[in-house]
């Protein structure tokens, strides 16, 4: 078998966002009809800058692929999350393509937030808050316009030049007004979507910040110990997330000391018509991510027929 390495230009030129939303939206119902394995999230420091983590196996039916990711978080560099990820023959194991894993798991999970809100948020929300003006925050956002009209951006960082830097990137590649906000606070108050991607370690969303009717995806507690969203805001909200035990054990809700009573349902089985999602104009909404190794498969099958199909672009053939 052909074993193809792709490099991250060429994920990045065989990844289609608008396309991928699609195969995502099919892979979450899937996933809630037909989960074939449990996803494994397996994690370790290596000291006090950076992890290590790898998400296995990546299987859906009906895809004659799984996939290993192996990657690294330094939040102190940029990119912040460097790896490769591995897809194997379902049937034989034989390793099918090698391809870098950071622009590839930057754009899933960005076209995972926009699902997400095209789910549960208002039908007419268009005005959003970025809590965090790192890469994700900008990918999130331009994830957002593929299901949303937006009118206009708030965006806050603890760093006040790097929020004043994204505003003024985001109105250049977007043509969209986008303002620094001075405080979390201030960036929400009037926001119908709110996007917290960020390394936080407390709550940055509380009780009272958000109107009725907000949707808020929370992206940062993906890892024992990191929280954005506090337990009394989840409590009063209908809060969501990609996988039960995930958000319990390492995501947004076992980190504020909560458990399962919380979660309504899991974004696939709203997808698949198996439980409610919104269910009022008032209801404030909160879908909490951890990742999971059946997204890296959707978008990693994505590049890898893109990469192999008539119309191909890029990729080096390394098979012995």
């Amino acid at each position: 078998m052909r074993t193809l390495l792709l490099t991250r230009s060429d994920v990045s030129r065989n990844l289609q966002a608008l396309s991928l939303l699609e195969d995502l939206r099919e892979a979450f119902r899937t996933d809630a009809l037909a989960r074939t394995v449990a996803p494994q999230r397996i994690r370790a420091p290596l000291h006090a800058e950076g992890t290590v983590m790898a998400l296995l196996p990546g299987s859906l039916p009906g895809v004659p692929a799984y996939t290993v990711k192996v990657h690294s978080k330094f939040p102190a560099r940029t990119p912040a999350i460097q790896g490769v990820l591995h897809l194997h023959d379902l049937v034989t194991g034989e390793l099918m393509a090698v391809m870098d894993s950071g622009h590839l798991t930057a754009v899933r999970t960005g076209v995972v937030g926009a699902l997400a809100a095209d789910v549960l948020a208002r039908p007419d929300a268009s005005r959003v808050a970025i809590i965090g003006a790192g890469v994700q925050g900008g990918i999130q956002l331009k994830s957002l316009r593929l299901v949303r009209s937006l009118s206009h951006v708030r965006v806050f960082d603890v760093d006040a030049a790097r929020a004043n830097a994204f505003a003024t990137r985001m109105y250049k590649d977007l043509s969209l007004p986008v303002r620094p906000a001075e405080s979390v606070a201030e960036a929400v108050e009037d926001a119908d979507i709110v996007v917290a991607a960020t390394w936080s370690r407390e709550p940055l969303l509380r009780s009272g910040m958000v109107r009725p009717g907000t949707h808020i995806t929370t992206l940062g507690a993906d890892e024992p110990g990191k929280a954005e969203v506090s337990a009394e805001l989840l409590r009063e909200a209908r809060f969501f997330c990609d996988h039960r035990g995930l958000a319990v054990s390492q995501g947004a809700v076992g980190n504020v000391g909560l458990g399962e009573e919380v979660i309504r349902a899991e974004l696939g089985e709203v997808l698949a018509g198996l439980k409610p999602g919104r269910v009022s104009a008032e209801d404030v909404t909160v879908f909490g991510a951890v990742g999971l190794p059946f997204q890296d498969l959707a978008a990693a099958w994505h590049v890898y027929q893109a990469a192999t199909g008539d119309d191909a672009i890029g990729g080096v053939d390394f098979s012995a």
